[in-house]
């Protein structure tokens, strides 16, 4: 299996890294043409066209911004068979217009990635095209599996996930950010307070993923009468957390879904 991939810019060199133990990876650094080698990555074997790349490769993942994809998948459309298959990682750009931008020559499935698939934690989420069968499915699901957890859902969901999973990271590191600063500023050596800020959160993530139970119970769980807990979540409430993440989330979203008509 060689998967080729269009873009190396950040979410290109995750999933490069990502699979780097599961599969053959040949990479291009997208429109501009440069061919470079990548220290980091010795696996990844960095060309500098995007038509020998398609040539050669059995999946080819589009990780261009949404406004380089027609372009680039024009440029490659007269070089694919019908055995070959096209994952765009592109926010915006739908299904029907990537097969038509490469004459329908191809199967096409939309993935969402995010950045901790780098270091195989990732969430991907798929959407299929009514073209594409199980059996495709499965093979891009299989892939994007060695770099984390994945959920397939419907097209018209994409950019709610892109707002969510797809930039849920950056909140994430702000989050961890916020709360290392606050150990600094009560004492804490830097290093320490990131320690224990970034494994609070990943073990609480991990909770949740590992039990039914709602979050909400499990903050209960924390939070004891007249404890240290409650006088902090009375203030998270009264700055407005609950309703600031879900509005970054819907403004991420509502972005998704225009972003091929500019620079995004």
């Amino acid at each position: 299996m060689i998967v080729g991939i269009i873009g190396l810019g950040t979410l290109g060199r995750a999933i490069a890294a990502g699979l780097r133990e599961h599969a053959t990876v040949r990479a291009i650094h997208g429109t501009n043409r440069r061919a470079a080698p990548l220290p980091d990555h010795p696996h990844v074997t960095v060309g500098s066209d995007n038509r020998t790349l398609a040539e050669c490769a059995d999946v080819i993942v589009l990780c261009v911004k949404p406004f380089q994809v027609e372009s680039v998948a024009r440029e490659i459309a007269d070089v694919l068979t019908p055995e070959k298959m096209i994952v765009t990682c592109a926010a915006s750009v739908s299904i029907a217009q990537v097969r038509a931008w490469t004459g329908e020559r191809v199967q096409v499935i939309r993935a969402m990635p995010n950045m901790p698939c780098r270091i195989g934690e990732g969430m991907t989420v798929l959407a299929p095209g009514e073209q594409a069968t199980e059996q495709h499915a499965a093979l891009v699901e299989s892939l994007f599996a060695t770099l984390g957890r994945t959920a397939i859902i419907d097209e018209r969901l994409m950019d709610a996930a892109t707002g969510i999973s797809g930039c849920g990271p950056a909140y994430a590191y702000v989050i961890i950010e916020s709360l290392s600063d606050a150990g600094v500023k009560l004492g804490l050596p830097r290093d320490v307070a990131r320690l224990l800020v970034a494994q609070t959160i990943m073990g609480s993530a991990k909770m949740v993923l590992a039990s039914d139970t709602h979050p909400a119970a499990l903050k209960d769980e924390v939070t004891t009468p007249a404890g240290c807990t409650i006088d902090g979540l009375m203030e998270l409430e009264e700055g407005r957390l609950r309703h600031t993440l879900l509005r970054a989330a819907v403004a991420a979203a509502t972005r998704s879904a225009t972003l091929t008509s500019g620079q995004g």
